[in-house]
C-alpha cells in the first residue's frame, strides 16, 4: 500500500485534478471507432494529458482528455470477462430499462428525442475533450486528428464555448467542488463526521482507493495473466495479487442539457409582476445564490472543512440555522444538489438522541425528513457551456429568440448509482424532497406528474404564490464513460482482439 503522503498523479488524467479552467477554448468530440486496429495504434501514442502539477509559470497550454464507453472498449479489444467487472449502471447504460424514470428522464427529457446517445447506435465509443488556451484550439486540434485519426473514428462535435465564469442563465458557476482528501488525513469511519464537511475521501472520486465507507469500489481485478507480458497494470491495493485495471481511473457522466434562457427569465419577470428588484430576488431564491455566487445563506463561524480558500467566502455555509427554508429555500437548486449535511442533523448530539434519530424518531413535524449525510454523494464537476450569451434583460426582451443554449453537464465519481443517479433521483427530481411536496427541482425538474398523477410544477418559498413553472432545461444526449488512468489507456491500446 501507498504511503499516505503520495498519491500517483503521473497516472491520472488531468481533468480529474484540475478543471483546465485557464484553458478557455475547448471541443468535446464524440467517437464511433470506425477502424480499431487504427483506433488503438491512435491511442498508444495520443498525448494525453496526466494530473502532475507544473509550476504556476508554466502551466500547460494544452490538454487532451480520452474516456469510453462500454460498448467502446469491446471494440478495442478488451476482454468481456474484464468488461463485466465495472459497475453495472456503466454496463447498462444511461438510458436502459426504468433508469429513465429514475434520471428524470421522460417527457420532453426522454431519450427517444434526444440529438445522441438516445438509441444503442447512437451511443457514442469514447469521448475525447480538447482544451486550450485562448486562440490556441484551432492548431491543438489539427495537431491530435490527423489522417489515422479520421480513418479511425467518425465524429461528431458536441457545441461548446470559449470559457466564461457564469452558465447560461447568468448565475456564476463552479463554486461549490468538493476538494479530496489525496493524502488519506482525514478519517472515513461511519458516523465520524456529523457535520458537513467539503473534503472527501479520494475513493469517492478515483478508483482503487478507499471511499467514505472505508471500501473500496468494486471494478475490474485481473490476474497477472489477463495483464499480458507487458505488465502494465498497477496491483490492487485491496488484492496485490490482482492487477488493478480501474485504479487512477473514474467514471465520467455526460449530459447535454439545453437551457430556456428567455423561457427562464420571462417566467421570473412575470412572476415578480415586473419588478427588476423582485425579479432578482425571486431568481435567486430559486438557485439559492445571487448572480455573482452570493450565497443566500450567511457564511458560518470557523471554516467548513475542505473549503478552496479560494471560494471560501462564497462557500464556506450550511442549512443548520434555516431548517424551514425562510433564508433560502429548501427546493433552491443548489440546496438540493448539495444539502450540506452531516451523518446527523446539527441538534443531535449523544448516543441516545443519535439512536432515536436513527431509528426515524425524534422529528417534530412530518415534513422534518432527515436527508442523506451529503459526503456520500458529492461529485466533482467539469461542465463547459454553450451558445450565444443573453443578459436577463434582453431575455426578457426576447420575441423569437430561437438560439441553442446550455450545458455540456461533466461529472465525475466512483460510483455512478450512489453519486450521480442518487442525486439525480432522490434529491434533483424527487417531488418530495425534504418534507416539500409536489415540486422538482426549480431549474432542472421536468415537471412530470408523478406517479400518482400529482404535479411537479410547484416552488415553495415563503410569501410567494407564482405561476406554474414550465420546463427551463431539456435533455439532448448523454452517456456513461470510463475515464481510465494512464498505465489502463496503454492496457486499453494493446489488448488484444480486432486491434491486434
Amino acid at each position: 500500500m501507498l504511503d499516505n503522503t503520495e498519491f500517483e498523479f503521473d497516472d491520472v488524467q488531468g481533468i480529474v485534478h484540475f478543471a483546465h479552467a485557464h484553458m478557455v477554448e475547448t471541443c468535446f468530440l464524440l467517437l464511433k471507432i470506425r477502424d480499431s486496429a487504427l483506433a488503438k495504434k491512435w491511442l498508444a501514442q495520443a498525448p494525453v494529458t496526466t494530473a502532475e502539477k507544473s509550476p504556476e509559470t508554466s502551466r500547460p497550454e494544452t490538454a487532451l482528455q480520452i474516456a469510453f464507453t462500454a460498448a467502446g472498449l469491446q471494440k478495442l479489444g478488451v476482454k468481456e470477462t474484464v468488461i463485466a467487472g465495472f459497475s453495472n449502471e456503466f454496463l447498462s447504460g444511461m438510458t436502459s430499462a426504468n433508469r429513465s424514470r429514475r434520471l428524470g428522464d421522460i417527457g420532453n427529457n426522454a431519450p427517444e428525442y434526444w440529438d445522441w446517445g438516445g438509441s444503442e447506435e447512437d451511443i457514442p465509443d469514447a469521448l475525447l475533450m480538447l482544451y486550450a488556451v485562448k486562440n490556441g484550439l484551432d492548431a491543438w486540434k489539427q495537431q491530435v486528428t490527423g489522417q489515422q485519426f479520421e480513418q479511425a473514428f467518425i465524429q461528431k462535435f458536441l457545441p461548446t464555448n470559449t470559457r466564461v465564469k457564469d452558465e447560461p442563465f447568468g448565475f456564476a458557476d463552479g463554486i461549490s467542488q468538493p476538494a479530496i482528501d489525496w493524502h488519506r488525513e482525514q478519517s472515513t469511519d461511519t458516523h465520524r463526521r456529523d457535520q458537513y464537511s467539503n473534503l472527501l475521501a479520494a475513493g469517492e472520486i478515483v478508483l482503487g482507493y478507499p471511499n467514505e465507507y472505508g471500501y473500496y469500489t468494486d471494478r475490474p481485478l485481473i490476474t497477472s495473466a489477463d495483464d499480458g507480458p507487458a505488465d502494465i497494470l498497477p496491483g490492487a491495493e485491496d488484492n496485490p495479487r490482482l492487477k488493478d485495471l480501474g485504479r487512477n481511473g473514474t467514471y465520467l457522466v455526460l449530459r447535454q442539457l439545453q437551457q430556456d434562457v428567455p423561457g427562464f427569465w420571462k417566467y421570473v419577470d412575470q412572476a415578480a409582476d415586473g419588478d427588476t428588484k423582485n425579479r432578482k430576488k425571486l431568481a435567486a431564491a430559486m438557485v439559492g445564490r445571487k448572480r455573482d455566487g452570493t450565497s443566500l445563506m450567511p457564511t458560518v463561524k470557523g471554516d467548513v472543512a475542505g473549503t478552496p480558500e479560494k471560494h471560501s467566502k462564497l462557500n464556506n455555509f450550511n442549512y443548520a440555522a434555516d431548517p424551514k427554508g425562510q433564508v433560502c429555500p429548501v427546493g433552491a437548486h443548489i440546496r438540493r444538489s448539495n444539502p450540506r449535511t452531516g451523518d446527523f442533523p446539527p441538534d443531535v448530539a449523544g448516543p441516545i438522541s443519535r439512536l432515536i434519530r436513527t431509528l426515524g424518531f425524534g422529528r417534530d413535524s412530518p415534513t422534518e425528513d432527515l436527508v442523506a449525510s451529503t459526503r456520500f454523494h458529492r461529485m466533482l464537476r467539469r461542465g463547459r457551456p454553450y451558445g450565444l450569451r443573453l443578459k436577463p434583460a434582453d431575455a426578457v426582451a426576447a420575441i423569437d429568440d430561437r438560439d441553442e443554449r446550455g450545458l455540456q453537464f461533466i461529472c465525475l465519481c466512483g460510483n455512478i448509482s450512489r453519486q450521480f443517479e442518487f442525486v439525480q433521483n432522490a434529491w434533483i427530481v424527487n417531488g418530495k424532497f425534504d418534507g416539500l411536496q409536489d415540486e422538482t427541482d426549480p431549474l432542472l425538474g421536468n415537471r412530470q406528474p408523478l406517479m400518482d398523477g400529482g404535479p411537479t410544477d410547484n416552488f415553495s418559498i415563503p410569501q410567494f404564490s407564482g405561476p406554474r413553472m414550465p420546463q427551463f432545461v431539456t435533455v439532448r444526449g448523454g452517456a456513461y464513460f470510463f475515464l481510465p488512468g494512464i498505465r489502463a489507456l496503454k492496457y486499453v491500446a494493446e489488448s488484444a482482439g480486432p486491434g491486434k
